[in-house]
C-alpha cells in the first residue's frame, strides 16, 4: 500500500477544513456590549419597527430579506436574494460596499460606515438579534 497517497489527501483535506473554519468563524457576541457599539449606529437607524432614518430600521433585521422594509431609499439590495442571516450580516459590517459587489450586479450598498473589528460586529449582531417582537 502508498502511504504517499492518504497521507497527501488527509493533509489536503485537513487544510480545506481549516481554511473553511476560518472563513466562517465569527466570534461569540454579547447583546449588552453590542448594544453600547450600536450608538455609533444610531445617526442613521432606528431600532423601533417602521421607523426610518437615513437608513432603515434594524428592527428585525436578523433573518430577513435584504431590502424588503417599506424603506423607499435604500435601493441597493432590494430584489435580490440575500437573506440577513448572523454570517451574512457579520461579513457585510465589515465592509457593506464590497459585500454587496460580492452579490449583486448593482454595487450601491446605501451604506459606507464600516465596523472592522470582529468582536464589534459579533456584539451588534447579538444586539440586533433581540430587536425583535
Amino acid at each position: 500500500m502508498n502511504m504517499r497517497g492518504p497521507s497527501v489527501l488527509a493533509i489536503a483535506l485537513a487544510m480545506a477544513v481549516a481554511a473553511g473554519g476560518a472563513q466562517a468563524q465569527m466570534p461569540e457576541g454579547d447583546a449588552t456590549k453590542g448594544e453600547q457599539v450600536f450608538k455609533k449606529c444610531t445617526a442613521c437607524h432606528a431600532v423601533e419597527e417602521g421607523k426610518h432614518k437615513v437608513g432603515p430600521s434594524l428592527h428585525g433585521v436578523v433573518g430577513r430579506q435584504a431590502g424588503a422594509t417599506d424603506f423607499a431609499r435604500y435601493v441597493g439590495l432590494k430584489g435580490t436574494d440575500i437573506v440577513w442571516t448572523e454570517e451574512n450580516l457579520f461579513e457585510y459590517l465589515a465592509d457593506p460596499t464590497a459585500f454587496v459587489k460580492s452579490k449583486t450586479q448593482n454595487p450601491r450598498s446605501g451604506m459606507a460606515y464600516k465596523l472592522p473589528k470582529p468582536d464589534e460586529r459579533a456584539d451588534v449582531i447579538a444586539y440586533l438579534k433581540t430587536l425583535t417582537n
